[in-house]
C-alpha cells in the first residue's frame, strides 16, 4: 500500500485549522464541574460562554452568537420598509399605461396626418374611449391588474411588457408559497395547471390522513412516485415535505402581517387575481389552514416592525423574509439546544450567508464539545445523559494537581527520591554487587556478564558469589487517609467550596498515580456525613443546609480506617466549627448555632476514639474564626495532629506538601 503524501504550505488564512483537543475543552469545564457538580450544566456553561481553543483562536459561545443574530436581525429591520413591494408593482404598472397612452396619441396623430376624415374619427373614437379606459383604472392594484387583463393594447410592446410582469409577479407569489411548484403553477399550459391542482389535493388527502395518523409509507411513496418531480428536494417522509412548505408559507404570513392594512389588503387581491384559478385558489387555502393546524409552533401571527428607508421590492422583500425566518429558525435551535450535539442540526452554510465564516465556525465546533470528549473517552452517553468515565475521572483529579503544583516552588517537592534503600516492593532499575543478608533479587543479565567479563567467552559459564549483582528496591511504608471534605452551605458562601474540591481531587489524583499502595477514603459533611467515592466526588456538590457534623464525619472516617493497615490520617478541611451531632438513640442531628456544648462535647469524645485508634487529625481551616482556631488547637493537642490556618489560594500548597512530606518522613523512619 502507498504511503500517504503530506504537503505543507505558508499559512495564509484560508486553511483549515486543527480540531478542538479534548483535554482543551475538558480542562476547560474542570472548575466548572468540580464547583457545581453537573457535567451537562458545565457543558451548557461552556457553550453560553465560549472559549479560547488549543489554537489561541475564540469560539464564540451562544451568548455571542445571539447577539451577533439579534442584531443582524435589527440591521435588516432599520434599514429597509415594506412599501416597496407595493410600489414597485403600482410603478410597473403605470410604465405600462404610459406605454400605452403614448401608442394612443402617435396613432392619432398619424391619422390626422394622413388626411382621411373617416380614419380620423375612427381613431378619435377609439382613442378617446381606450384613453376612458386607462383614466378610470381603480385605485387598487388588483382592480388595475383585473381591468388591464381584459383590455385590449393599443401597443403590441406595452401589452407584451404588462404579460410579462404578470407572470413574473404570478411566479413570485406562487414562488413564496409553494416553492418548486411555483413553475407549474404559472405555466399557462392547462393541462400543467389540472396536474399542479391534481397534485395538491392529493396532497391536501394526504395531509389530513396524516393528521388522523391514518396514513402509511405506502401512501406517501404511491404520491411521491406520482408527483415526486415536483420535489427535487427528495423530501424522505411526509413530515419534512410538510414542515418545508410550512415554513415557507409562514413567511409569506409573516410579511402580510408586518404590512400596513393597505398593503395587505393590496397584495392580497393581487394574488386572487393572479392565481385566478379558484379550485386552485380553494386548495392552497385548504392546504395552508392544515398546516397552521399541523404546525402550530410555526407563530403564524409572526410579524416584523420594518422602520428603513428602503424600500424593497418584491422580490427583496420575498429574500427579506426567507433571511428573517431563518434568523428565527436559528435562534429558536439555539435556544432550545441543551446538549452541544443538538446545535449539529444547524445549516451551517446558510449560517455562514446570515452571520459571517467566525460565527459557523463557532456554532461547528460547539456542536463538536460532546462529540470529541466521548471520543477521546473522558465522558458517555448513558440513557440521554453525559457521565464522565473513569479516565475523565482520572484527567479531572490530574487536571487539579497540575494546577495546584504549578504553584508550588520546584525546590519543594522535587522526586521524593529516599537516600536509602532496603528491602522492598518498587523496583529502583539499579543494582549493587551482592552482599551477605541482601534479599536474593538476583540481576541475571548484569550476573552473567560480570562472569564472562571475570572468565571469557565460552560455554557453559561458570558463576561465582563475587559475580552476583542483585537489583535495588525502595523502602515501601504503606499509609491510610481519609479526607473529610466540609460540604456546608458556608463554604460556597464564603468562596471556599470549589479550591476544597479541587484539593480533594488532587489528593485523590497524587496518591492513586503516585503512591497507588497507600489508601484514600473520602468522607463528605456539612448537617450529617456520609462516605463518597472517587466516582462521586467530581459530581459532589455542597449540601443546601445549615450544620457542621464534625463528629458524624470522624466517625465515618474512623470507621473506613479501621479496615485499612499502615499509618493512619485524617485531613479535614472546614471553615467552622462544629453545629451539629448525633445523640445516642437519635435519627436527625441536633444543629444549634452558635455550637452548644453537648455538640463540642460528643465531637470531642469521637476525637478521643480517633486517638485511641492511633489516627492522626490534620485539620486545614478556611477563614478560621477565634472560635474555631480555638476549638481546632485543642482537639490537635489531644490527638498529636496539626493544625493549619490557610486561605483558599494557599489551601492546596500546605495539603499537598504536607501529605507528601508525611510520605517522606514514614519512608525515612522505617529504614532507621
Amino acid at each position: 500500500m502507498a504511503r500517504p503524501t503530506f504537503r505543507y504550505s505558508r499559512w495564509d488564512g484560508t486553511q483549515v485549522g486543527f480540531d478542538l483537543d479534548a483535554d482543551a475543552i475538558f480542562d476547560e469545564i474542570t472548575d466548572d464541574l468540580l464547583y457545581h457538580g453537573d457535567l451537562n450544566a458545565a457543558l451548557r456553561r461552556l457553550m453560553q460562554q465560549g472559549f479560547e481553543d488549543d489554537q489561541g483562536n475564540d469560539v464564540q459561545g451562544m451568548r455571542e452568537l445571539m447577539q451577533r443574530l439579534r442584531d443582524a436581525r435589527r440591521e435588516r429591520l432599520e434599514n429597509s420598509n415594506l412599501g416597496g413591494v407595493y410600489d414597485e408593482i403600482a410603478e410597473a404598472i403605470r410604465e405600462v399605461v404610459d406605454q400605452e397612452r403614448g401608442a394612443l396619441d402617435r396613432r392619432l396623430d398619424e391619422a390626422r396626418e394622413s388626411g382621411d376624415a373617416r380614419q380620423q374619427e375612427l381613431a378619435e373614437a377609439t382613442t378617446t374611449e381606450k384613453h376612458m379606459h386607462l383614466d378610470m383604472l381603480p385605485s387598487d392594484l388588483a382592480g388595475q391588474v383585473q381591468s388591464l387583463s381584459q383590455y385590449d393594447f393599443e401597443s403590441s410592446e406595452a401589452q407584451q411588457r404588462f404579460e410579462e410582469l404578470m407572470d413574473q409577479l404570478r411566479q413570485q407569489l406562487a414562488q413564496q408559497y409553494f416553492d418548486q411548484m411555483a413553475g407549474a403553477m404559472s405555466n399557462p399550459d392547462p393541462a400543467a395547471m389540472q396536474r399542479t391542482k391534481d397534485m395538491m389535493a392529493a396532497l391536501n388527502e394526504l395531509l389530513e390522513k396524516h393528521q388522523r395518523d391514518e396514513d402509511t409509507p405506502e401512501d406517501f411513496q404511491r404520491f411521491m412516485d406520482e408527483y415526486g418531480d415536483f420535489f427535487p428536494e427528495n423530501p424522505e417522509n411526509v413530515e419534512e415535505l410538510l414542515r418545508a412548505m410550512a415554513e415557507r408559507m409562514a413567511q409569506m404570513q409573516a410579511m402580510l402581517n408586518s404590512m400596513t392594512p393597505e398593503q395587505r389588503a393590496q397584495l392580497q387581491g393581487l394574488a386572487e387575481q393572479l392565481l385566478e384559478d379558484m379550485d386552485l385558489n380553494f386548495l392552497a387555502s385548504q392546504l395552508g389552514q392544515n398546516l397552521q393546524q399541523m404546525f402550530p409552533q410555526l407563530d403564524w401571527d409572526k410579524q416584523y416592525d420594518f422602520s428603513g428607508d428602503n424600500p424593497m421590492g418584491f422580490a427583496e422583500a420575498a429574500q427579506m423574509m426567507a433571511e428573517l425566518g431563518d434568523l428565527d429558525q436559528l435562534e429558536n435551535l439555539m435556544q432550545s439546544a441543551t446538549q452541544p450535539g443538538a446545535l449539529a442540526e444547524a445549516d451551517l452554510d446558510r449560517a455562514r450567508e446570515l452571520l459571517g465564516d467566525d460565527a459557523a465556525r463557532s456554532l461547528e465546533q460547539l456542536s463538536k464539545l460532546a462529540k470529541q470528549l466521548e471520543e477521546a473517552g473522558l465522558i458517555q452517553n448513558k440513557e440521554g445523559r453525559l457521565e464522565l468515565t473513569p479516565r475523565g475521572l482520572r484527567r479531572i483529579g490530574d487536571n487539579a494537581l497540575d494546577d495546584l503544583f504549578s504553584k508550588l516552588a520546584k525546590d519543594k517537592l522535587g522526586r521524593h527520591e529516599l537516600s536509602s534503600t532496603g528491602i522492598g516492593h518498587e523496583r529502583t532499575y539499579e543494582t549493587k554487587a551482592y552482599e551477605w543478608g541482601d534479599p536474593f533479587n538476583l540481576h541475571i543479565g548484569r550476573t552473567v556478564r560480570n562472569a564472562v567479563s571475570r572468565a571469557g567467552s565460552g560455554t557453559p559459564v561458570q558463576l561465582t558469589p563475587e559475580d552476583f549483582e542483585i537489583e535495588r528496591t525502595e523502602t515501601v511504608v504503606r499509609s491510610s487517609t481519609v479526607l473529610m471534605l466540609d460540604l456546608s452551605l458556608s463554604m460556597p458562601m464564603r468562596d471556599n467550596f470549589l479550591p476544597a474540591k479541587k484539593v480533594a481531587m488532587a489528593l485523590h489524583a497524587l496518591i492513586s498515580g503516585q503512591y497507588p499502595q497507600d489508601y484514600l477514603g473520602l468522607v463528605g459533611f456539612s448537617k450529617v456525613a456520609h462516605v463518597l467515592t472517587p466516582a462521586q466526588l467530581p459530581e459532589v456538590s455542597w449540601d443546601y443546609d445549615y450544620g457542621t457534623n464534625m463528629q458524624h464525619g470522624l466517625q465515618l472516617a474512623r470507621q473506613l480506617l479501621s479496615r485499612q493497615s499502615g499509618t493512619k490520617q485524617i485531613i479535614m478541611i472546614t471553615d467552622g466549627e462544629p453545629t451539629a451531632h448525633f445523640e445516642p438513640g437519635m435519627s436527625q442531628p441536633y444543629f444549634n448555632y452558635p455550637p452548644v456544648q453537648e455538640t463540642i462535647d460528643a465531637t470531642v469524645r469521637e476525637v478521643i476514639r480517633c486517638t485511641k485508634d492511633d489516627i492522626r487529625i490534620n485539620t486545614f481551616m478556611l477563614d478560621a474564626t477565634q472560635y474555631l482556631k480555638t476549638f481546632i488547637e485543642r482537639i490537635s493537642r489531644m490527638n498529636g495532629g496539626r493544625a493549619f490556618f490557610t486561605t483558599p489560594e494557599t489551601l492546596g500548597d500546605y495539603v499537598l506538601v504536607d501529605f507528601v512530606e508525611h510520605k517522606r518522613a514514614l519512608r525515612t523512619n522505617a529504614r532507621r
